[in-house]
């Protein structure tokens, strides 16, 4: 009984599908532990994600229960909610108290990035949510650690939602290393189940559509990244993951005008933890690449550098504004040397050759937004293909040159956007880099 507490404390989960057996849960059930509630209300909104709307709460002929049901087509993935599906919690979450925690962590804060993790820890002790506005490569994970370990220590649970799962598998185990006796658990799609009671989690931000009134306190790391900047309910998710009253730390290098205008506690970092300027992106003209891939071959000037790379023995991150312009120039990179890898949101691996770049086992990386955030890498040069694509919003390229010169070792990273024609966002990112490193410096 205990362990199914410690699972379903703070979750709303489906009845038919918990990682216990059925005759446990359902005298859990009998004994009044467990509370139990239909997925869709009678006012048509799902109990889970909280859509509501009539796109994404539709009807069906349902053969479980030989009547029209309603069924939640925005988080299906996570397994169907309907009129008759049942979902279940805990009925008593889990008290909370103070725990014993250790610190591990043994690097310093620079002056700002002080100042900030202790701005951070006053709007925490005032129960007020914040803003920390830092660059790439600003430190803004470090500056968290301390107001953690205050709170872990004063019994809070805490969760760290991310929009993406690259972000939580490169967060997870820096984290780990830092409170070591901490229970965490890292939640995204395809994780392993991992027992106990988390008194820090770390998720996907889609996995709070499965928890409820869980945490005292939730991070929003990347608040400004796609999905959760573009789909309103994941938002709802992070509220209803709150308890009463709760706040929420965002964490952006780019927040949106809504988020700098509707956060009044803000702390800002324009200057990198290493003392150095963030790489000023440089505008190379590639015209016709599509054109060029198409009829299978690299465009000169790309292959120059790629080349150069390869020369200088320096890892590399090529950014394409499309999978399917990844596939066609694979096996072309792959000519040139087979080292180079292709990542991508369909890439099963991606995991694994992240860490294989990381370790130097391969020599760069032909990718998708899927790696402008969260990844960190010594040294990485950085290219962008078809930087005017519409799909590259200047939010997208700021990141995606962030992944340069973030090493103390190598702060003057290469960032080359190879365009068509320059648009308004490949300008508006330059001159973003550009006044943040003249606000730095002052």
């Amino acid at each position: 009984m205990e362990a199914i507490r410690e699972f379903l404390s703070g979750r709303i989960w489906l009845r038919d599908f918990t990682p216990f057996p059925q005759k446990e849960i359902e005298s859990a059930i009998d004994a009044g532990f467990i509370v139990v509630q239909k997925g869709i209300t009678e006012e048509l909104q799902c109990v889970r994600c909280l859509e509501h709307s009539a796109e994404k709460i539709v009807s069906y002929n349902c053969a479980k229960c030989e009547a029209v049901c309603y069924y939640c087509r925005h988080c299906i993935r996570m397994g169907r909610v309907s009129s008759c599906t049942d979902l279940i919690t805990w009925k008593d979450p889990l008290s909370s108290s103070p725990y014993s925690h250790s610190f591990t962590w043994n690097g310093e804060l620079t002056d700002l990035q002080q100042q900030a993790s202790y701005e951070l820890e006053e709007s925490l002790r005032r129960n007020r949510s914040h803003l920390v506005y830092a660059v790439c490569g600003a430190g803004k994970t470090e500056l968290l650690y301390p107001p953690l370990y205050k709170a872990l220590s004063e019994g809070k649970r805490i969760c760290i939602a991310a929009p993406r799962t690259d972000v939580v598998l490169e967060l997870s185990p820096r984290l780990k290393a830092v409170f070591p006796d901490t229970a965490i658990h890292a939640l995204y799609g395809g994780a392993t189940f991992e027992e106990g009671f988390a008194q820090l989690v770390v998720a996907t931000t889609h996995q709070l559509y499965r928890f409820r009134e869980a945490f005292d306190l939730v991070i929003v790391d990347e608040a400004d990244a796609f999905p959760y900047s573009f789909d309103p309910a994941l938002a709802r998710a992070v509220g209803k993951s709150l308890k009463k009253d709760a706040p929420i730390i965002y964490v952006s290098a780019t927040p949106s005008r809504n988020l700098l205008k509707t956060v009044p506690n803000q702390s800002k970092i324009f200057r990198r933890f290493h003392g150095h300027e963030l790489p000023v992106p440089a505008f190379r003209s590639l015209w016709n690449y599509r054109k060029s891939f198409n009829t299978k071959r690299i465009p000169e000037k790309l292959e120059r550098w790629i080349k150069l790379r390869l020369e200088k023995n320096e890892p590399f991150m090529l950014f394409f504004p499309t999978i399917e312009m990844i596939r066609q120039a694979e096996p072309l990179f792959k000519s040139i040397h087979n080292g180079i890898e292709a990542v991508h949101s369909k890439d099963e691996d991606r995991k694994e050759k992240v860490m294989k770049l990381r370790n130097g086992e391969i020599l760069g990386v032909l990718t998708s937004t899927i790696l402008e955030r969260g990844v960190t890498i010594e040294n990485i040069q950085v290219g962008v293909v078809g930087a005017d694509e519409e799909v590259f919003e200047a939010s997208a390229l700021i990141q995606m040159a962030g992944r340069a010169g973030r090493s103390s070792a190598y702060p003057n990273g290469e960032v080359v956007f190879f365009h068509n024609g320059i648009s308004r966002q490949m300008d508006k990112a330059r001159n973003l880099i550009i006044s943040y490193n003249r606000e730095g410096g002052r």
